[in-house]
């Protein structure tokens, strides 16, 4: 049993099918249309219809593998099931969770409000990618901010592969002089693997780009183009700065789906507990 039909679940079934197709494998996913999220960051930079990224979930479920369409409500690990919104409880021998993270947009007042409008935008979602790409081909001069919050995150390099895909533009554009460009990120470093800072630093300096860290947006006012942000100091101090945008791309906080935060299975955090050595 596969709870949850994106990319990790259905790439698990397809997986483990090629390798024992006498598996009875099912997979519980309510939705109809699959979305292939990686690419969203392609559509903001103007290299990908957005289009492209949607699918019929059942034409990407593998061969042989059955797709039970419900909404998972719970799980019940001592009697191997898996709860769902219509019907009874499902049974299976394994269950392998791969639901995913949910973005939380509402965590930020103001936000939902101004998505889509008023210089406000993500590549987190299919509805506003495109609208990124709008902002940035039409941006000659100002300041555009690009936000990522606390870890975990889905692609944790998004938030910054976005503004660099956008200085590319705006360097071709011959714009990028007249652009004041930041990345606040809520986190202490650049990237979590150090290996990988020095190399995206180099093009950090060759946008010019400033850095903020420790820098959590907390509200947004699109109408007044002003945003928020928790900053704290090297004593742990946080204090609240106002900051005015043209441009404003934002991560929401992510976190657990709510079938798993209160389930049996999950942690102190609302993910599922595995030993971290051995999963």
């Amino acid at each position: 049993m596969i709870a949850g039909g994106g990319a990790a679940g259905i790439g698990l079934a397809s997986s483990l099918k090629i390798r024992e197709p006498s598996l009875k494998i099912a997979i519980i996913e309510p939705s109809e249309v699959h979305y292939y999220q990686p690419s969203w960051t392609l559509v903001g930079g103007g290299a990908f219809n957005v289009k492209d990224s949607r699918r019929q979930t059942e034409s990407l479920i593998p061969n042989g593998v059955h797709w039970i369409k419900d909404q998972i409500t719970g799980f019940n690990p001592d009697a191997n099931e898996v709860l769902i919104e219509h019907g009874s409880p499902i049974k299976y021998k394994q269950l392998a969770i791969a639901t995913g993270l949910k973005s939380n947009w509402e965590a930020i007042p103001g936000l939902v409000e101004t998505l889509g409008k008023n210089g406000v935008t993500s590549n987190y979602s299919f509805e506003y990618s495109p609208y990124t790409w709008e902002l940035v081909k039409n941006l000659k001069s100002g300041k555009a901010i690009f936000t990522q919050p606390p870890m975990p995150i889905k692609r944790p390099g998004a938030p910054q592969k976005t503004m660099y895909l956008s200085c590319y533009e705006w360097q071709k554009q011959g714009n990028l002089s007249k652009i004041e460009v930041e990345l606040n990120n809520a986190g202490a470093a650049l990237f979590g693997i150090a290996d990988f800072v020095p190399p995206l630093m180099e093009y950090v300096k060759k946008y010019n780009a400033k850095l903020n860290f420790n820098t959590n947006l907390v509200s947004v006012d699109g109408a007044a183009k002003k945003a928020i942000f928790a900053v704290k100091d090297a004593d742990g101090n946080v204090s609240q700065v106002e900051k005015v945008f043209d441009m404003l791309h934002v991560v929401a906080p992510q976190g657990p789906q709510d079938c798993l935060k209160a389930s049996p299975v999950a942690n102190a955090e609302g993910f599922v507990d595995v030993d971290q050595f051995t999963l």
